[in-house]
C-alpha cells in the first residue's frame, strides 16, 4: 500500500476550479434562458443538459476532439498562448466542469423562473438598470437555488472519473485524481488503498454538504429575523 495525499488535494483543486467555471457560466446561461425567447431555444437547452444523460466518457471524448491538437480549442490555445490543454490539471478542470454544468444550470434556471416577473418590471419602471436588477432582485431572490446548484456541481466535480481520464489521463503526481487513484488501486488488487481513497472522498463530500446545510439554515433564520 502506497498512500499519497496528492490525488485528494488535486481533486479538491479541480472541483473548486470547476465550481468557479460552472457557477459563472451556469448562472449567466440560466438567467439568459429564463428571460429570453428565441427560435431554437429548446435545442440549445437540450445541449446544455446533454452531459447529464451522456456517459461521462462520451463527454470526455467530445472534449478530447475539441481540445486536441487538431481541435478548434486546441489549435486556438496552441496558436494564441503556446499552451496544450490535454493531459494537464486544467484539462481535468474542464472535464469536471463539463459534467457538472447541467446541475448548476438546471438549479439556477429553476430559481430564476420562480421569481415573480412583476418584481423585475417594477424595478425597471423605477429606472433600475439590468445590472442593478440582477444584483438587487435576481440574485437575492434565487440564492437558495444558486447555492444548491453550486453544491451539486462541486460534489459531481469532486468525484468525476470518466471524462477526466479521457482528457487528463493518469500522470502520477500531475493529473491523478482521487477517483483515478481508486480505480488504479482496485485494478492492482489493493482494495485497502482503494477503500481509503473512497472513504476520504466520501467524507469530503459529506462534510461539505453538512457545512452547506448548516450555513443555509443560519442564513434563512437571519433573513426571517
Amino acid at each position: 500500500m502506497n498512500f499519497d495525499w496528492q490525488p485528494i488535494f488535486l481533486s479538491l483543486q479541480v472541483a473548486l476550479g470547476a465550481l468557479l467555471l460552472v457557477f459563472v457560466a451556469g448562472t449567466l446561461a440560466a438567467l439568459w434562458m429564463a428571460q429570453s425567447e428565441f427560435r431554437g431555444k429548446d435545442v440549445l437547452e437540450s445541449l446544455f443538459l446533454l452531459p447529464l444523460v451522456l456517459p461521462p466518457v462520451v463527454t470526455g471524448y467530445a472534449l478530447l476532439i475539441l481540445a486536441g491538437r487538431h481541435g478548434p480549442l486546441g489549435i486556438w490555445l496552441e496558436q494564441s498562448f503556446h499552451f496544450r490543454l490535454l493531459f494537464t490539471p486544467y484539462a481535468a478542470v474542464l472535464a469536471s466542469a463539463a459534467v457538472a454544468f447541467p446541475l448548476m444550470y438546471g438549479s439556477a434556471k429553476a430559481a430564476f423562473l420562480s421569481i415573480d416577473p412583476h418584481w423585475h418590471e417594477a424595478a425597471r419602471s423605477l429606472g433600475a438598470t439590468p445590472h442593478r436588477v440582477f444584483w438587487t432582485i435576481s440574485v437575492p431572490s434565487s440564492w437558495p437555488g444558486l447555492v444548491t446548484g453550486a453544491a451539486l456541481s462541486f460534489a459531481r466535480a469532486l468525484g468525476e472519473f470518466g471524462a477526466t481520464i479521457m482528457v487528463a489521463g493518469n500522470i502520477a503526481g500531475k493529473t491523478t485524481t482521487a477517483s483515478t487513484a481508486i480505480y488504479m488501486a482496485a485494478e492492482d488488487g489493493d482494495l485497502k488503498l482503494a477503500g481509503i481513497y473512497s472513504a476520504l472522498l466520501a467524507a469530503t463530500n459529506l462534510l461539505f454538504l453538512i457545512g452547506l446545510g448548516v450555513w443555509m439554515r443560519r442564513n434563512r433564520r437571519h433573513i426571517k429575523s
